[in-house]
């Protein structure tokens, strides 16, 4: 790691692998949900044009010169943080004989980045306008997706944190009160103030891929690392919401506390308990509640280890709702009691391992472990001790890990006339 300046971070990760050049930037600060929207309308703006070219032929012109470079932005978020992610690929120079690509690349980023196409204190109005309207149909046209509304809806029924309830890229409600001044104003508290980490990923030289971004005229900020993770109280009542709609699969979401972190010893069982639960085709909801008892079009369990937090999605019909209800308890009451047979614990383990070996030849699973070993610098293993721990747990561990889940909240979606 090298420090451009004081909470400005360059990584640069030299692997022949490849033969693009992946650039990245990550942006980050604490989530609010102030910012949220903010940052979606900023990275769609940022990704539409700039002061030299200000409008989305130009920018994409400039990109065909660059070998076709591929270039976007987009936001995110883990636990506490929020992110503002930009990333350029480019084709290593050295394959088209084209020694000063990455320099140009780097140059591009630098126009995209701190020239916006804002003139006196306001981003250009008719972009403006045109990406406020682009991000309120993107946010509308998801609640259309009843999968993903249910989704969303299971993590406002569970989170009692005002931003947590909230998707990364915001509401409508919020976007309503954007203008192109107040954006602009934003624009420059992120320059400015978001701790920043860049990442080059390709066959370089370190020195050289410094020295370029070096010129990158970054300020110098306050170093700021806000705990990245969020802990939420567990409750004794579990919070429901039901949402009535002419739709022909009803979605019952649940929401569960783990109490398992990112760094924590349980984390590896984690991996194995909702690989048996309901993130593999052998898994029990997906065996038991959908091909056997045949109550759900789908049946499946996902993780955050970054805010403690399990949700299983199923789409059904409505009527079955407490049948499926009382289905997906006992598959975890079984795991509770250790009832799963060896052959689907050594399954999950090997469909893991296999996952994680698979994720090693992507660059942005590099990126984000990199990022996450700057955060979180106990998190950082090497792949021999990833797998070892893998390998480690025990069926005891899954029950132990099991024993932890607790169920806080329930989304229905129903399509009951």
């Amino acid at each position: 790691m090298i420090e451009l300046k004081k909470g400005v971070r360059l990584h640069v990760i030299t692997t022949k692998k490849y033969k693009t050049i992946q650039v990245y930037g990550r942006f980050t600060t604490r989530l609010t949900k102030e910012i949220m929207t903010k940052r979606a309308l900023l990275a769609n703006l940022l990704e539409t044009n700039s002061l030299y070219y200000p409008d989305q032929t130009k920018l994409s012109g400039r990109l065909a010169e660059l070998y076709g470079a591929s270039f976007g932005l987009n936001v995110g978020r883990k636990g506490n943080l929020h992110w503002l992610d930009v990333g350029l690929g480019v084709v290593n120079g050295k394959y088209v004989d084209d020694p000063k690509l990455l320099s140009e690349a780097v140059d591009f980023l630098q126009e995209v980045l701190f020239y916006p196409n804002i003139h006196n204190g306001k981003f250009d109005e008719q972009t403006f306008q045109l990406e406020k309207e682009n991000l309120q149909s993107y946010i509308e046209t998801l609640q259309e997706d009843k999968q993903t509304l249910a989704s969303l809806k299971i993590k406002e029924t569970y989170f009692t944190d005002e931003a947590q309830k909230l998707p990364s890229f915001g509401t409508v409600a919020d976007l309503a009160n954007e203008t192109s001044e107040s954006l602009a104003a934003y624009y420059h508290t992120m320059i400015t103030q978001d701790q920043v980490d860049l990442f080059v990923i390709g066959d370089v030289e370190e020195k050289e891929v410094a020295e370029l971004f070096q010129q990158l005229p970054f300020a110098e900020r306050e170093e700021d690392f806000p705990a990245i993770y969020y802990y939420q109280t567990k409750d004794n009542v579990i919070r429901e919401q039901q949402v009535q709609e002419a739709v022909v699969q009803g979605k019952l979401n649940l929401a569960y506390a783990t109490d398992v972190y990112y760094e924590d010893s349980d984390r590896f069982a984690l991996l194995v308990f909702n690989g048996l639960f309901g993130g593999f085709p052998h898994s029990k909801l997906f065996m038991n509640v959908r091909e056997k008892a045949s109550l759900a079009y789908y049946a499946s369990s996902s993780f955050d280890t970054f805010r403690g937090y399990l949700q299983v999605q199923t789409g059904i019909n409505s009527a079955n709702r407490e049948k499926v209800l009382h289905l997906i308890n006992e598959q975890l009451i079984e795991l509770q009691a250790g009832d799963f047979t060896e052959l689907a614990f050594q399954q999950t383990k090997a469909m893991l391992k296999n996952h994680y070996l698979l994720g090693l030849d992507s660059m942005q699973n590099t990126i984000e472990t990199t990022y996450l070993a700057q955060w979180l610098p106990k998190s950082k293993l090497t792949d021999e001790e990833w797998l070892r721990r893998l390998a480690a747990v025990t069926p005891e561990d899954v029950q132990h890990v099991a024993k932890k889940i607790r169920l806080q909240a329930i989304f229905f979606l129903d399509g009951g006339q």
